[in-house]
């Protein structure tokens, strides 16, 4: 295509992503969900507009996107907001999504006749909840403040633990030799690399921040997306955990008192909303639907049972003396959102050569449409019925 057409293809596509993402929210439906739907429409199995099945591509376009969410969720709590919550935060990133992954495993292992690690590959895959899709409901949500701030703090933590299972299980099923020891000894590594390095970045951006003043005011958002890229790419290259740096490079740069912090957190609020627009088309477009019908069964089944149980059950264990009563346990259950996380880490296991990958990457769509829209739809008028609002 020429320039010209390319730049109208993106804008309009942009475009209709907005007006379907507030078109959901007039809905009460997840607005993102449908953005998804449009990509899949305008795709190669709806209209035939826009062929696209680059797996590489797409899981390119998803990290950058989750690098600029997770980010932004950083930058908008900040640690004040995150601090008194951090225990039940980390527990439900950390042993939740463990006992999620290894509930919803073993779930998928029975239903599916997969082996063991193939059914915890696809159960590790699901565990994921979605940034962009908590971040988008709780901001403006009458939930509890401490409620609310665990949701989003798990949120931003729970990513780097399930991208970790994912390509832990996925080395495990391809490589000879590969065992429990080797991906517990990566979990650890990785996970600690990333923190270092997301706090050293932080902590280094804001220094020079404060003392050296830039000559204008529309260079401090540059600086802050700088930032952004050095946190995960120094994450990356160390062996860590590059979204969990950049979640906390992002946490970092949104504790501090700078002078510009509120316009730098506009950007990235916008930057933000592209990124989430452009990973779900393109996620959109990636699928074929025909390909969906023939696991629509199974993905429904695997759908209820992470939101209904596998879930529920892992939030209140993990939630076990962290102050919390019943009910707010059951919302915490509840607020599991699957958004385009658990579908850009279903192309991991596509690009490595997992047998039956693709399968699991269909199934992982179709239980995530299931289970956002159930969980989305519900959420609200579910926290206002057990009152913890």
């Amino acid at each position: 295509m020429e320039d010209g057409t390319i730049l109208l293809v993106v804008g309009t596509l942009l475009a209709g992503g907005i007006a379907v993402s507030q078109l959901g929210d007039r809905l009460r439906v997840p607005g993102l969900v449908l953005v998804i739907g449009l990509g899949m429409a305008l795709g190669s199995d709806g209209l035939g507009l826009i062929h696209f099945d680059d797996y590489a591509l797409a899981r390119t376009i998803g990290i950058v996107a989750l690098v600029l969410i997770l980010f932004e969720g950083g930058l908008a709590a900040g640690f004040p907001e995150i601090r008194p919550v951090l225990k039940p935060a980390l527990a439900m990133a950390l042993l939740g999504t463990t006992l999620t992954a290894i509930l919803a495993g073993l779930a998928a292992s029975w239903l599916l006749d997969l082996s063991l690690l193939e059914g915890l590959l696809l159960g590790s895959i699901l565990a994921a909840t979605d940034g962009a899709a908590i971040f988008a409901i709780l901001r403006g949500s009458p939930l509890r403040r401490r409620v609310a701030r665990t949701l989003e703090g798990e949120a931003g933590l729970n990513d780097p633990v399930a991208v970790l299972l994912v390509l832990g299980f996925s080395a495990w099923i391809t490589t000879d030799g590969y065992g429990i020891a080797d991906m517990a000894r990566e979990f650890v590594v990785e996970l600690s690399v990333g923190a270092v390095a997301g706090l050293v970045v932080g902590a280094a951006g804001v220094w020079l921040l404060e003392r050296l003043p830039l000559t204008t005011a529309g260079l401090y958002p540059v600086a802050s997306m700088a930032m952004a890229g050095i946190a995960y790419g120094a994450g990356d290259a160390l062996h860590g955990s590059g979204f969990l740096a950049v979640y906390l490079a992002g946490l970092t740069l949104g504790s501090a008192k700078l002078a510009e912090r509120e316009a730098m957190a506009t950007f990235h609020d916008g930057l933000a909303w592209v990124a989430q627009l452009v990973m779900f088309l393109t996620l959109g477009l990636l699928v074929f639907p025909d390909a969906l019908w023939d696991v629509a069964l199974q993905g429904t089944v695997l759908a209820l049972i992470a939101a209904v149980v596998a879930r529920p059950l892992a939030v209140l264990v993990a939630t076990t003396g962290m102050g919390f009563d019943l009910r707010e346990r059951g919302i915490l259950g509840w607020a599991g959102l699957r958004g385009a996380v658990p579908v850009i880490l279903a192309t991991f296991p596509v690009l490595e050569g997992v047998p039956r990958s693709e399968e699991f990457f269909a199934i992982a769509f179709f239980a995530v449409l299931v289970s956002t829209v159930l969980q989305g739809t519900t959420f609200e008028w579910l926290a206002r019925r057990w009152r913890v609002i």
